[in-house]
């Protein structure tokens, strides 16, 4: 057993962005804050996809991409607790690690930032030029706004700000948490709505990561974990995981528990937006997982298989 175990200190390990230290730097106070005699540290650790700016997303292969120097770490010991952008961990959790905690949600939504406080998907200009780094987005925007020009946007939040403040686009899209929770909100346009636009599995949550058998990280970590968003997640995670996508693929989820149940909405699309397939179901929080399961072969029943079969015959050739 390592020291730092013994003196109930745990290790943190982060991504480097302004964003991941935020996410870093709350767990750590949310945890020091409900565990008194507890002392956290943060490390930070350089991951592939922060390492790689010039190329899509699409085209790297998403297997861990920001998740898997982080994971290595844990099973070597040298971290105790890995936070990640719920979003960027895979379904498919490494032998000997497991999703420990998972926070309450930030508002899911994407948001528009075009320069001009009032502009939305439906006002901005015809063959107005966006740009984002993710195909989900990239096919929701086309089946609403066939005209679009969509471009490539890479880099941490304040970057893809800049550039687009530097550029001659007409409007970005991020998701509302990394914009809000970094104080950016000024440059926010209009958000926008789940109905239009469904954002990715698992967005506006943390999801914390550690190594089975860290009976320490996995007891205090009970104290900052969601059940709710928890619920919510697992589902999205399971559809996604049915349906084998990740960042080569448009998929969008979104699953709430409300009074009368678990409701689980969820899209796949043609990377062009010509096709989407959209469907809703309802179940009972007890079983998310089998809920998420049951709605990703209803898509794959309506014509989703053979879209995504499409896409990855099409990423495999590359």
């Amino acid at each position: 057993m390592r020291n730092h175990l013994a003196k109930n200190k745990l290790v943190i390990g982060s991504r480097g962005s302004e964003l991941a230290l935020w996410q870093a730097n709350f767990i750590k106070k949310e945890l020091e804050r409900k565990n008194r005699n507890l002392e956290v540290e943060i490390k930070i650790i350089s991951t592939k996809g922060d390492k790689i700016l010039d190329v899509a997303l699409s085209k790297i292969g998403d297997k861990g991409l920001f998740t898997k120097e982080l994971e290595n770490e844990l099973l070597k010991g040298n971290i105790d607790i890995a936070v990640h952008s719920l979003k960027d961990l895979q379904t498919e959790i490494p032998k000997g690690l497991k999703l420990a905690a998972v926070t309450k949600r930030h508002p899911v939504q994407d948001v528009l930032i075009s320069g001009k406080k009032g502009t939305n998907l439906k006002n901005l200009p015809l063959n107005s030029v966006v740009a984002t780094g993710s195909l989900r987005r990239r096919a929701q925007l086309l089946h609403i706004r066939p005209d679009l020009k969509i471009v490539e946007l890479r880099g941490n939040v304040p970057t893809r700000i800049k550039k687009f403040l530097e550029s001659d686009w007409d409007a970005i899209v991020l998701a509302r948490a990394g914009v809000e929770r970094l104080k950016l909100s000024k440059y926010i346009s209009s958000i926008i709505s789940t109905k239009d636009i469904l954002p990715a599995v698992g967005q506006g949550a943390l999801g914390i990561e550690i190594k089975k058998g860290n009976s320490l990280a996995e007891s205090v970590l009970k104290s900052i974990n969601d059940k709710n968003t928890f619920i919510e997640v697992t589902a999205e995670r399971s559809l996604l995981k049915k349906l084998e996508g990740g960042c080569q693929v448009p998929i969008g989820a979104f699953a709430k528990i409300e009074k009368s149940g678990l409701y689980l909405d969820a899209l796949v699309g043609s990377i062009d937006g010509t096709v989407t397939y959209r469907k809703k179901i309802k179940g009972t929080k007890s079983d998310p997982d089998k809920l998420g399961k049951a709605l990703a072969k209803d898509l794959l029943k309506a014509g989703a298989a053979e879209i995504l079969g499409e896409i990855y015959k099409n990423s495999r050739a590359k």
